[in-house]
C-alpha cells in the first residue's frame, strides 16, 4: 500500500508511500510458503473476450481449460490493453482454475486475489487447499489470474535485473548532498528502465483496468454474477471492480484493506504507525520473554534501536558477492517479519546474530521481502507493484516534497521508517490516464470487509476506513498479530464462510 522505494510494502492500496508486497508469499491463513507452480510454464489457449462498465450478462466464448494436475486446469485469456480501444493491442491473461470438489451442486466461480499490486494471483487457485475452508472448496471453482502486468500474464512489467543496487546500497540517512543525490539518480533510474521496457502497457496497468479484466473472466466464464474473495491489495482491485460493475456482483469479501480516500502521505503515515505499532508489539514480547533471542537481558527495544544507529553507521558483512547489512537492508528485513508473528522467532534470531557481526539471517528477510530466488534471480514483482502504484495515483510529489513528507512520516514512525530523505516513488514516472476510480461499492449489495487489530500492513483504521466508504460495507474485526484475518480463528472463517457460500450476510460490525 505504501509505494515507496524504499518502503515497499504490502498491503493494499496504492495511494500512499508504501503498500502490499509480501502478500502472495504467505498464505492468508497459516503462512506457510505458497511454492511456484509456474516453472514449467503451463500451456493455455486464448479465448476472446472485450468489454466495459455496464455491460450485463454473458458472452458465448468458452475459455479452453488445460488440465495441470486432478482437479487443476490453467489457460489464458485475451484482454484489451486498452479498453476504449478493444480492436488494439492485446494481453495474454494467464488464468489458473482449482474445480469445486462439488461439481454437481457447485454455486459457480470464486475469483481470488492475493495482493500485491504486482503479484500474480493464479496461485492462489493452484494451491486453494492451503488457502480456502473447506466450504468454498466445496461449493466453487476457485478462480485466480495474474492480473496485467505481471506473474505468466502476457507481457508482463519487467525493469531491473539486480534489486542490490538500487534497494541496498543507498544511504536512507544522506550525511551530504552527494549521497541524497545517489538515491535521487537511482529513482529516476529506475523509472527510465520500466518506462523503456514498458512503454507500450505501462499507461494501462492500473487498477482500473484490473478490474475490468475481471469483468472479461466472468463473462468468458459465462456467468451473469459472480463473487470475489480478495487479500490486501487485492481488497481495493475488488472494491474497484464492484463499484464500476455492480449488477455483476453476487457476493464480495475484502480482506486486509487500505483506506480507500486517503491522500499519499495520510496513507503513508497510516501503514508506517502500523508497522510501528506491530514491531513495537514484537519488541516488548522479546522483553519479556528470556527465551527471545534478541533478549539482551529484557531490554530489546533499547537494543534495536542501537542496531538501527550501529548499522547506519557501519555496515557489517552478509555472504560473498551479496550487499553489506546497513540501516536500509535492516529496514526491509524486519518489515518483513512483520507481516506474521510466526516470523518473529527468525527476526529474532537474524538480530542477535547481526548484533555479533553477522548479518546472513537478515539478508535471508531482506531476500525473502524483495523474492529473491534460490538461483540468485529476482521476480519482477517490485517493478509491477511499483508501476500499477503509480499509474493508479494522479499526484508526482517533487524531491522537495517527498523529502520533506519522509519527515513527516519519520516523525511519526521512527522506527518503521527510519528515512531522512525521500524516495521518490512516483516523482519520475509519466502521468497517469487512468487513476483509480473513486470506490463506494454502490449498487453491490452487502460487501464484507475484515480487518486484523495487529496487522502492520493493513491498520485496522485503515480497514475500517474501507468499510465506511463502502455503501453496504460489513466490518468483521479479527485478534490476531498478522497480515489479513481469515483463517485466525473459527469465528471470522465461519462468517466469511457462511456469507460466501450461503449468503449469510454479517452484522455491520462482528468481532472474532
Amino acid at each position: 500500500m505504501l509505494g515507496t522505494l524504499a518502503l515497499l510494502a504490502a498491503a493494499c492500496g496504492e495511494s500512499g508511500v508504501e503498500t502490499e508486497r509480501a502478500d502472495a508469499a504467505v498464505t492468508p491463513s497459516t503462512g506457510a510458503p505458497v511454492t511456484d507452480p509456474s516453472a514449467t510454464d503451463p500451456p493455455g489457449t486464448d479465448a476472446p473476450s472485450s468489454t466495459t462498465e455496464g455491460s450485463e450478462g454473458s458472452d458465448t466464448s468458452t475459455l479452453q481449460w488445460e488440465e495441470l494436475d486432478e482437479g487443476l486446469e490453467t489457460t489464458t485469456l485475451e484482454v484489451p490493453v486498452d479498453y476504449e480501444d478493444p480492436g488494439g493491442p492485446t494481453i495474454d491473461l494467464f488464468v489458473a482454475r482449482r474445480l469445486a470438489d462439488d461439481q454437481e451442486n457447485k454455486i459457480g466461480s470464486l475469483l481470488v486475489n492475493p495482493g500485491g499490486p504486482g503479484f500474480g494471483g493464479s496461485d492462489f487457485a493452484l494451491f486453494a487447499d492451503q488457502v480456502y475452508g473447506q466450504p468454498l472448496l466445496d461449493n466453487f471453482d476457485i478462480i485466480g489470474w495474474d492480473p496485467r502486468g505481471t506473474g505468466l500474464s502476457d507481457p508482463a512489467i519487467d525493469c531491473i535485473d539486480d534489486y542490490d543496487q538500487y534497494f541496498a546500497s543507498t544511504d536512507v540517512t544522506p550525511d551530504d548532498d552527494a549521497e541524497r543525490q545517489q538515491i535521487i539518480d537511482l529513482a529516476e533510474e529506475f523509472t527510465d528502465a520500466c518506462e523503456d521496457a514498458n512503454g507500450d502497457i505501462l499507461p494501462y496497468i492500473g487498477t482500473n483496468n484490473s478490474a475490468r479484466d475481471m469483468d472479461s473472466i466472468r463473462r468468458a466464464l459465462g456467468e451473469d454474477k459472480i463473487s470475489y474473495f480478495g487479500f490486501s491489495y487485492g481488497s481495493e482491485l475488488g472494491a474497484t471492480w464492484a463499484t464500476l460493475f455492480p449488477e455483476t456482483v453476487r457476493a464480495v469479501v475484502v480482506d486486509g484493506a487500505v483506506d480507500p480516500n486517503a491522500d499519499p502521505l495520510e496513507s503513508s503515515i497510516q501503514q508506517a504507525q502500523g508497522f510501528e505499532g506491530t514491531l513495537t508489539t514484537y519488541l516488548a514480547q522479546c522483553s519479556a520473554d528470556p527465551d527471545c533471542a534478541f533478549h539482551n537481558d529484557g531490554d530489546a527495544e533499547g537494543a534495536f534501536d542501537a542496531l538501527m544507529r550501529s548499522l547506519d553507521e557501519s555496515p557489517i558483512p552478509s555472504k560473498p558477492g551479496r550487499p553489506d547489512i546497513n540501516l536500509s537492508v535492516m529496514r526491509q528485513a524486519y518489515v518483513q517479519a512483520m507481516y506474521a508473528d510466526a516470523f518473529w522467532p527468525q527476526l529474532s534470531e537474524a538480530l542477535a546474530d547481526a548484533q555479533n557481526g553477522d548479518g546472513v539471517g537478515l539478508l535471508a528477510l531482506y531476500d525473502a521481502y524483495y523474492q529473491r530466488h534460490e538461483d540468485g534471480t529476482w521476480g519482477n514483482e517490485l517493478e509491477a507493484f511499483q508501476s500499477i502504484s503509480c499509474m493508479d495515483q494522479v499526484e508526482r510529489p517533487t524531491v522537495e516534497e517527498s523529502d520533506a513528507d519522509a519527515l513527516v512520516v519519520n516523525e511519526a514512525a521512527p522506527r518503521a521508517s527510519p528515512f531522512t530523505t525521500g524516495d521518490y516513488f512516483c516523482t519520475f514516472f509519466p502521468e497517469t490516464i487512468d487513476p483509480r476510480i473513486e470506490i463506494t461499492g454502490a449498487g453491490a449489495g452487502p460487501i464484507v470487509v475484515v480487518g486484523t487489530t495487529g496487522d502492520a500492513a493493513t491498520p485496522l483504521d485503515s480497514t475500517r476506513a474501507m468499510a465506511a466508504a463502502l455503501e453496504d460495507g460489513r466490518l468483521i474485526i479479527v485478534t490476531a498479530d498478522q497480515h489479513g484475518g481469515y483463517g485466525a480463528n473459527d469465528c471470522v472463517s465461519d462468517l466469511v464462510d457462511d456469507y460466501l457460500v450461503d449468503l449469510e450476510v454479517p452484522p455491520a460490525e462482528s468481532q472474532c
